[in-house]
């Protein structure tokens, strides 16, 4: 098959899996919201820091190396599955142990053994971290899709249940653990691989020179990530944890259902074409302006109509939370870019300057903080958005070296996606402020928003013949 009808199978069978997959958990999320407290989503939220950790560990550093290494031995699969393993084994050790710290330091008691058995799910992912990055690199996503899904349907099922039955913030740790568990059973049932008794120092080496530093980048990445969520966990109260996951988590879903297609695709896609500049630019600017092409007004869109859509979705309770989402909203815009610009690091093998950038933007970030949190949460909310900003500059510093397409390029790819998006939302917030008081029911609401900011943006992207849109429609009429 040649390369780019192997890009075209993976984003298809990579697009099916992202929307079956978000789109169960999504029906499921907004069960469980329903049935159980923001509190209590709060708590699992104080604990997303150790469960990035684990992600860490089993799908970052050595896994992205072994991704971007032509033709890998069973000897680098087996040696990076046991340096995983026992990476694995050691975090959690530590984080059972440390526990009670932990929950003293939120004044949460309850976390004690909410950690201690959500974070056995590093182990557990540690056992098939190997069988999924074999997967990714062969492009085999239509098999994937085959045990994602099954495994989110089982999990979900436990935690619909549990959580109808009372068991309250339980049946989310029961849940998290059960597709994990389920889907490690089905990598190991139906790979065509399994470890040796052999580990390699040569190629340890290999990869650990490549990999540590991303495993670097990502726990440093992890922590900061999940600073709001621990500063809020620290300084107020769970249910306000709750509120601003649950703005977080609404907010991602658009951009990781797009983003997250392209980038499992990209990154074997960049590994294969990184010696050739001039492919890799066009291949990396064709996705990047085709992505905000559609979450920037998706994102923009949806905070006009964010009253409604909490109401609708997750019942009144959860209306406080609609702040949170309208500003994290312009936060999650530039998400897309700063993955795909350091992917281009990652496969050229520049894994120093990706933990260079990631040092420099932590720093960023502390010092936004320490400046933010003076305002309480809207001032950190605001800070997250500036931090996205300037973070996109650093981003694309050495990608503008490397393939001759510098901040302001890409800058100005951008910018009429945005523009346009930001004008078709003012539209739709203007209208629903009309017309609430007509369209008596949220959904009314959100049917008429969403078709008027659809209609408008496309309309203005047609008349202005944006690239994004004129590619699109190529693509449908060679259907």
């Amino acid at each position: 098959m040649s390369l780019k009808k192997q890009a075209l199978s993976g984003v298809m069978w990579s697009l099916v899996q992202q929307f079956s997959t978000q789109g169960i958990a999504f029906i499921v999320s907004i069960i469980l919201a329903r049935l159980l407290l923001p509190e209590e989503f709060g708590l699992i939220a104080m604990i997303g820091v150790f469960m990035g950790l684990g992600r860490v560990l089993s799908e970052a550093g050595l896994a992205q190396s072994l991704i971007r290494t032509t033709n890998p031995t069973d000897d680098d699969y087996t040696t990076v599955f046991y340096f995983n393993l026992t990476g694995s084994c050691i975090v959690y050790l530590i984080i059972f142990t440390t526990a009670p710290f932990i929950a003293d330091f939120y004044h949460q008691p309850s976390l004690i053994s909410l950690i201690r058995w959500y974070c056995s799910i590093f182990i557990i992912n540690a056992f098939s971290s190997i069988q999924y990055t074999r997967l990714t690199k062969q492009m085999l996503f239509k098999k994937e899709l085959s045990i994602t899904v099954p495994s989110l349907i089982i999990s979900s099922v436990v935690g619909v249940t549990m959580a109808f039955n009372g068991y309250g913030v339980w049946s989310l740790v029961a849940s998290a653990i059960a597709q994990s568990l389920s889907a490690a059973i089905q990598l190991w049932y139906r790979s065509d691989w399994e470890p040796t008794w052999t580990f390699n120092k040569e190629k340890f080496k290999y990869h650990f020179n490549y990999g540590y530093k991303l495993t670097l980048s990502g726990i440093l990445d992890n922590i900061f990530s999940n600073a709001y969520t621990i500063i809020i966990g620290k300084f107020f109260a769970p249910a306000q944890v709750g509120f601003y996951n649950r703005a977080d988590t609404l907010k991602q879903l658009p951009v990781s259902n797009i983003s997250a297609v392209l980038t499992k695709v990209t990154f074997p896609l960049f590994a294969e074409i990184k010696n050739d500049d001039i492919r890799l630019k066009a291949a990396y600017k064709n996705i990047m302006q085709m992505v905000i092409f559609f979450v920037s007004p998706i994102l923009l869109i949806l905070s006009a109509i964010a009253e409604p859509l909490f109401s609708f979705l997750f019942t009144e309770k959860w209306i406080p939370a609609v702040p949170y989402f309208q500003i994290l909203c312009w936060n999650g815009i530039l998400f897309p870019i700063h993955s795909y610009n350091l992917n281009i690091l990652k496969v050229k093998g520049r894994s120093d300057l990706f933990l260079k950038l990631e040092i420099i933007k932590k720093a960023m970030i502390l010092v936004i903080i320490a400046v933010s949190f003076q305002f309480g949460i809207y001032g950190l909310l605001y800070g997250s958005v500036l931090t996205s900003v300037l973070a996109f500059f650093i981003n694309t510093h050495y990608t503008g070296k490397f393939l001759n397409y510098n901040s302001l390029s890409q800058l100005v790819d951008l910018l009429p996606a945005v523009f346009v998006g930001t004008i078709s939302s003012g539209i739709v917030y203007g209208a629903d402020f009309l017309f609430k008081d007509f369209l008596v029911y949220d959904i009314l609401r959100l049917i008429t928003g969403c078709s008027l900011g659809a209609l408008f943006y496309l309309s203005i992207a047609y008349a202005f013949k944006m690239t994004s849109l004129l590619e699109l429609i190529k693509i449908i009429k060679r259907q």
